[in-house]
């Protein structure tokens, strides 16, 4: 009987090492399996750490998880993925309140519910995100300026515009006088590489 670990991270700025700590508590886990960088919305059994690690466990295995997503991000992902795991005789120990999916009836009951309740949490998510993009651009459109007082819908906000940073250092203002950078960046704010990348334009 191996006591197994797997971590998923989604971009590769992120760390299983929260993961880590939060699954051990002191437990030593014979082998580790990791997908750092790898989306959720990637079928689980397309990961090449949970690949290997599927092909690794065996009949009394205990498969430890941080939470349920780390498995997959939809309600059918999720139970094809547990499935497969309870078909080879292993347990699915699942942080966070879930505990422990053995390879039984109630055990294929309590996934199949909980695969649900991730899927609707995820849509309702997705309808929070819409709904704000919603209200963004409808402000944005009326007053110039998002929900949020931002001056644009998209990235980070423009500071200045390029156009007239660039000719207000080449002399095209009032004084006609041309400017230096630090000149510049001290007039509109900005930092000395965003000035060169205006007056590059």
């Amino acid at each position: 009987m191996s006591h197994i670990a797997y971590y998923r991270v989604s971009s590769k700025s992120q760390s299983i090492d929260a993961q880590r700590a939060a699954l051990s508590n002191g437990r030593v886990f014979d082998r580790e399996y990791s997908d750092e960088g790898v989306s959720g919305a990637v079928v689980a059994a397309n990961r090449p750490g949970f690949a290997a690690m599927l092909n690794y466990i065996r009949e009394g295995d205990t498969l430890h998880v941080y939470a349920i997503d780390r498995l997959g991000r939809d309600a059918i992902d999720v139970q094809t993925t547990i499935k497969a795991l309870l078909a080879k005789g292993g347990t699915v120990e699942i942080q966070g309140g879930v505990g422990q999916i053995a390879p039984t009836g109630v055990g294929r009951m309590i996934v199949a519910m909980l695969a649900q309740m991730a899927e609707m949490e995820r849509e309702r998510i997705t309808e929070r995100t819409t709904n704000g993009k919603e209200l963004a651009a409808a402000t944005f459109a009326a007053t110039g300026k998002t929900h949020k007082g931002k001056t644009s819908l998209g990235g980070r906000p423009v500071k200045a515009d390029a156009a007239e940073v660039k000719a207000w250092k080449e002399g095209k203002n009032a004084e006609g006088t041309k400017k230096s950078i630090s000149e510049t960046v001290k007039e509109f704010g900005l930092s000395e590489s965003t000035v060169k990348r205006y007056c590059k334009t």
